[in-house]
This record gives C-alpha cells, structure tokens and sequence, in this order.
C-alpha cells in the first residue's frame, strides 16, 4: 500500500470537529474525489477513499478520448449532515480548504452531501467552483465550463441528470453480472440500503429492467414487500436525506427493522449508505449471490474474503459506482454533450465493458471481481504516469 502523497487533520476552531484531506496521487498536476459528511468518519476512511478514487480513474483511462483520468483524492468531515452546525462547519472547512480546491483537488458531492449544498459553500468560500483546479487542463474553459452547467441544468422524469448517471452505472454492472451468469432480470429480486441519490436512481433503473426491488433500508428501518416495492411512489416521498415518508407505503409493504435488509430474501444485494455496512458478524445473514457496491468501502475485506467462500461475489465500488465521477469528465472534456440520451448510452456501454472486462478478468486470474480490478488499475496507472508525467 502506498503512501499518499498528501494527508492531513484540520480542527475546526468554533466546534472542535475535525475534517480530512487525503491526495493519493497527482495527474497532470489534479487529483479528483469527492467530499463527504458524517459523523465518525475518519482519516483512515478518507485515505481508503482517496486510493480508490486513483483506481477508478484508471480503470476509465481510454487513450481515444478527450477525457483524461486524474489523480485520486477524498475529503471527509467527521460531522452529521443533519446537525445544525454542520453548513457552517462546511464553509469553515472549504475556506482552509481552498488553496488545494484552487490548485490541485477536484471535488463533488459525496456522502452526507448535495452538489447544490457544495456549491453555495463553495461560494461563500471564495471558490470560483469545486472542480476549477481542473479548469486549467481544458482546451475551452469557457465552452467546457458551460456545457457541464447545462449538463447539471438536465432534467429526466423531475430528477437531475447528475442525480442518475451513477445509479445508472450501478445498475449496469449489475445487469452484466446476470447477463454473463444467464439470469433472466424478471426472476431476480434485490434489496438496497440508502434510498439517496445512488441507491434511488440505482433501484430506479433496476425496476425498469425488470428487477423486483424486494426490500430498501432508510435511517428509519427496511421497507419490504416480497412482490416488489412501488420504487416510484417510495423516491417521490424521500427527504433531502434519503429517508422515506412512511405514509407513502402501501397496504401489502411491510416494516422492519434497519438491518433486515442484509437477510432479505433477494438475489442482488446493494449497500448505497455507508461504509463498512457489512463486516465479519452480519455478513453470515447475506443469502444473495451477488453484493454490488453502490456506496464507497461498504464490505469490509475480512467479510469479503468470507463471503467470497460461501460463493457470494462483490461488484466492487471501484467499478460499480464509478459512473458518476467518468460522467462529470466525459461531460466537461467534451466525450459526451449536455444531453441525457448521450450520457445513459456512454455510461452503459462503458460500466458494461469495465464490469465485463472485470468479471472476465477475476475468471482468469482465479480471483475475486475486486482483485482483478486493482490488478487492471495497477497495469493502467504506469500507462497513464509514462504519458502525462510522473507527478506520484
């Protein structure tokens, strides 16, 4: 495991809560990850992020395109979203913040987060935007700038498109998992954690296949119902938050408790919440076959390694939600326009040959899906480093 080439605490001098940056590695001078907010989160978490961000931007690097991957970085602050100090300490932490916002570290929306909320923090900060360390690699700042607002200004069925493409993605690669496997979409049931803004649009996009979405977790508990989840009625009755308006439930749907979801009767699980959702003591309730990774660092590795001998195969994030942060790239490097129709046909056909190239991989290695994809990373980051310089 490598050294990240920046990591550092910052205390916040008003509530004494601290907030993280970790740079894994530089491209062209740019690292890319987003910022996240909860409480417990740490430095070892952000520096696990931060290396998986470096990974994910390699396992997109395609020499064809405009788009080229950048270094990877996280940031976090140990604080919940929902307390009433936390905008304030979003601000204070974006202003010690912005000298590596301004020179070398891109970022978004993450856990805990909205890009909107980032955005008017980002002002008040003195940030011209979360993303402009980048701006200096573009060939027409003022043309790219534009089309990713007009981009983030689309609207699909009352969502934001930048609300979509990354359960698009997650989606994706779970259908190529059933599709190499022969499973039909119609029999295959799937449970999720986190109804936000990846497992919303991933649940969405999986009921549209096909899928029946048998149980989804919120803050409050799981809802279930064996015969599938009205997704629809359950997204239009969400908070900002994710957590769902129990009125909104149906006579047939069920409540249970939180961590009913991980037993549920399903082929597909997928963790959108939180890190280290699964771990050595809850991982022996999961009966389904395959675990994607919608969330960042969801399973624990001591978890995986058991799940993985019982025969139960982990999507891994560094693939499965990738989407997102490729989508921000291809749109503003100019590979795809502000359009959605452009953007859902790029993410599947590229989440579909990244997973392919993925599961193809683990078979031939004799390994596990995220072990073939470090391995894939780890062939690609000499690549891209020979070619646009050696910043890490």
């Amino acid at each position: 495991m490598t050294t990240p080439l920046l990591s550092l605490t910052w205390t916040d001098d008003v509530t004494g809560r601290q907030g993280f940056l970790v740079v894994d590695r530089l491209v062209r001078g740019v690292s890319s990850g987003g910022l996240r907010m909860r409480p417990g989160c740490t430095l070892d978490e952000v520096a696990g992020l931060a290396r998986g961000m470096s990974m994910k931007e390699a396992l997109h690097y395609d020499p064809e395109a405009r788009y080229v991957p950048l270094g990877g970085a996280k940031g976090g602050i140990d604080c919940d979203p929902r307390d009433p100090e936390a905008y304030g300490l979003l601000v204070r932490y974006l202003r010690t913040m912005r000298p590596y916002v301004e020179s070398f570290w891109a970022t978004g929306e993450d856990l805990g987060l909205t890009q909107a909320v980032l955005d008017r923090a980002a002002a008040e900060a003195g940030l011209v935007s979360s993303v402009q360390a980048v701006y200096p690699l573009l060939d027409d700042e003022a043309g790219d700038r534009q089309r990713l607002a007009d981009a983030f200004a689309v609207e699909v069925d009352g969502f934001g498109l930048d609300e979509l493409v990354g359960g698009c993605g997650v989606a994706e690669s779970v259908l190529t998992a059933l599709d190499r496997a022969g499973v039909p979409y119609w029999r295959t049931r799937v449970a999720v954690q986190g109804l936000g803004t990846m497992g919303g649009a991933t649940a969405r996009f999986l009921t549209r296949a096909g899928l029946a979405v048998v149980a989804v977790a919120d803050i409050k508990g799981t809802m279930a119902n064996p015969a599938g989840l009205d997704i629809e009625r359950l997204l239009a009755a969400r908070d900002a938050y994710g957590t769902v308006d129990r009125a909104a439930l149906r006579p047939g749907d069920r409540e249970l408790p939180g961590e009913a979801w991980l037993s549920a009767e399903a082929e597909v699980l997928v963790p959108a919440a939180v890190s280290y959702a699964i771990d050595v003591a809850n991982q022996g309730r999961i009966t389904a076959r395959w675990i994607a990774e919608a969330a960042n660092m969801p399973v624990r590795p001591e978890a995986e390694v058991l799940l993985a001998a019982r025969g139960v195969t982990v999507l891994p994030d560094v693939v499965v939600n990738s989407a997102t942060n490729a989508w921000w790239w291809w749109t503003l490097f100019g590979d795809i326009a502000a359009d959605a129709d452009e953007a859902f046909a790029h993410t599947r056909r590229s989440m579909r040959a990244l997973t392919d190239r993925t599961l193809a991989r683990a078979e031939t290695d004799g390994t596990t899906p995220r072990a073939a994809a470090h391995a894939i990373a780890a062939e690609r980051l000499p690549v891209i480093a020979e070619r646009f310089g050696r910043h890490r």
